[in-house]
């Protein structure tokens, strides 16, 4: 069953075409990880918040990038590190015009 991961945290930046440009590698290096189905990336620079919005395969392979990602984000110095996780009901998702989940 599909999961969503769901991770933000306090930042200063960079955002917008900074951000795109100074994680460039990151996000490439995103599409290795085992179960990802796809990452979109937030951020709000009035509140100074960025993370992401991933889609998994399973549970088990999103818990295992949270801890990853979550040490990664500790190593460059950030904390309050907010996650969750959900299942997705792909009934109801697909019906509202998610047909990536098909």
């Amino acid at each position: 069953m599909a999961v969503i991961l769901q991770v933000d945290f306090p930042t200063h930046g960079p955002f917008g075409q900074e951000m795109s440009e100074a994680f460039q590698a990151l996000a490439e290096s995103i599409n290795q990880e085992q179960g990802l189905r796809w990452k979109i990336w937030t951020e709000n620079a009035e509140t100074q918040e960025a993370g992401g919005i991933y889609l998994f395969d399973e549970q088990k392979h999103a818990e295992q990038y949270l801890k990853m990602h979550t040490a990664r984000l500790e190593s460059f110095g950030i904390d309050n590190i907010r996650s969750k996780i959900f299942q997705v009901n792909q009934t109801l998702s697909v019906l509202n015009q998610a047909n990536f989940l098909n």
